[in-house]
């Protein structure tokens, strides 16, 4: 990882500065959050920090003006609190180490801000990131304020930092694909060994062994061993493993529930690799056969999936993917009897009235990168609002839907989840079923990077007899 990353994201901010009239950002990382009495959660940077610093350490600061001059707030050296809590960096080896032109002592925070900020055209920073950061650059805009009759000139405005740097963070680079890749290969290796696990766990016990009886506890077991096995630092969200009926709750997070003979497993979890996330959704059959309803309420969804990655690619909508997965998923609702044909018409019909959200609920995906839903906005900038009916048939104002470009990482995961109801075909009830990956747009189309874990259904069950 070369050093020039990080100065080169800093160098753009700071001539967006410039172009916006001048003025300085101002970022802090994220706080420690105590877990209980002498307890601390662990600890993970803020994402904003880490992209224009690599730098991992709590407590630290940073400013860049619109000169492009950089100055960094860090811990002390502190020989006693880095026996208990590890080596920090200190002000003196950061200038080098980070590449900024000044660093120091985090103590001097609040003496050293007022004089950054003196003489500045406006302020940046990132609006409803912090608590209580709009009152402590308020509390340096006051120290400022005061030495008017000296000659002081307070900034005049103040502004989102968070706008130029979603942008920035939107079109990933090739230090980022490079880590995307990684994290999207380790989270692969981890499903397929989940799956091998539950098969196994549920074949006969060989004669004289104790049968344990598998959870989903187990599974997520198996995925946190293949991350950090293979150097991730973190799962990139809670770990879904949902068994059953489980599978129709979209957040349901890994419990205890048995993992049966019979019954399909839903997996979405993900790794993350030194501050960047992968998202990976595989539903299997936790015996690895698929039952004959099972298997066709899946192949609908692969389908769907099918549908959205084709029109992933540059020039394409945002929601292109989704309409395209939206439409295979209605007609096969229509087609199996998840919806009534004489009750809601054609696909047509389906899709204008929205009856298909009785089983598919949710977006076919969200921006990725940093963050497991990464920042960046959904409609395209700078473009006029239209007026549209939303899903209640309320008119509103909209902006276009954002127009795919190269370098843009989102998930692609399409689902039908079925909850016992009235007039739904029995053979389908409580069957929840997502399929997830992530795509890498490309110059002429897109790359699923998390394609390490087989996707079919009959490439899953040969994974699942070995």
């Amino acid at each position: 990882m070369t050093q020039t990353v990080y100065t080169k994201r800093r160098a753009l901010v700071a001539k967006a500065l410039k172009a916006a009239g001048g003025g300085i950002a101002l970022l802090p990382t994220a706080p420690e959050h105590a877990r209980n009495r002498d307890s601390d959660f662990p600890y993970r940077h803020d994402s904003y920090f880490y992209y224009l610093t690599g730098f991992t350490e709590p407590g630290g600061w940073l400013a860049i003006d619109s000169t492009g001059k950089t100055t960094l707030f860090c811990r002390p050296k502190d020989l006693e609190r880095e026996i208990w809590d590890g080596i920090r960096l200190g002000p003196k080896a950061a200038i080098a180490a980070l590449g900024v032109d000044e660093a120091f002592s985090v103590d001097e925070l609040d003496a050293k801000m007022p004089l950054l900020l003196r003489n500045q055209a406006a302020v940046w920073y990132p609006f409803a990131t912090h608590t209580g950061l709009e009152t402590q650059i308020d509390g340096w805009l006051g120290k400022v304020r005061a030495r008017i009759r000296y000659g002081a000139e307070c900034p005049q405005s103040q502004h989102d930092l968070c706008k130029v740097l979603d942008e920035m963070r939107l079109i990933k680079d090739a230090h980022e694909i490079a880590i995307l890749r990684r994290a999207g290969a380790i989270s692969a290796g981890a499903h397929i060994r989940a799956m091998q696990t539950s098969a196994a766990m549920l074949r006969t016990p060989a004669k004289g062994t104790a049968h344990v009886v598998p959870r989903e506890y187990h599974l997520e077991a198996e995925l946190l061993h293949e991350f950090r096995r293979n150097g991730s630092q973190f799962p990139a969200y809670t770990s879904i493993v949902a068994a059953g009926a489980n599978a129709c709750v979209l957040h349901y997070r890994a419990g205890d529930a048995e993992l049966k003979s019979g019954d399909l497993c839903l997996i979405d979890a993900g790794c993350e690799l030194d501050g960047y996330a992968s998202d990976i959704t595989r539903t299997f059959p936790a015996n690895g056969k698929f039952t004959p309803a099972q298997r066709t309420l899946y192949d609908i969804v692969l389908s769907a999936q099918v549908a959205a990655i084709k029109v992933t690619k540059p020039g394409k909508r945002f929601t292109d993917p989704h309409d395209a997965a939206t439409r295979v998923l209605a007609q096969g609702m229509l087609d199996v009897g998840l919806l009534d044909k004489k009750k809601h018409g054609g696909v047509e019909d389906v899709l204008a009235s929205g009856a298909y959200r009785q089983f598919y609920m949710h977006r076919t995906g969200h921006w990725m990168g940093m963050d497991v839903h990464d920042c960046g906005d959904y409609t395209e900038p700078g473009s006029k609002p239209r007026e549209e009916r939303d899903p209640l048939g309320e008119m509103v104002m909209k902006k276009p839907p954002r127009i795919l470009r190269a370098g843009m990482v989102l998930t692609i995961e399409p689902g039908i989840y079925v909850r016992p109801a009235k007039g739904v075909p029995k053979e389908f009830w409580n069957i929840g079923i997502r399929i997830e990956d992530d795509a890498l747009v490309t110059a002429k189309g897109c790359e699923l990077i998390t394609r390490g874990v087989p996707v079919r259904a009959d490439e899953i069950e040969a994974l699942m007899r070995v």
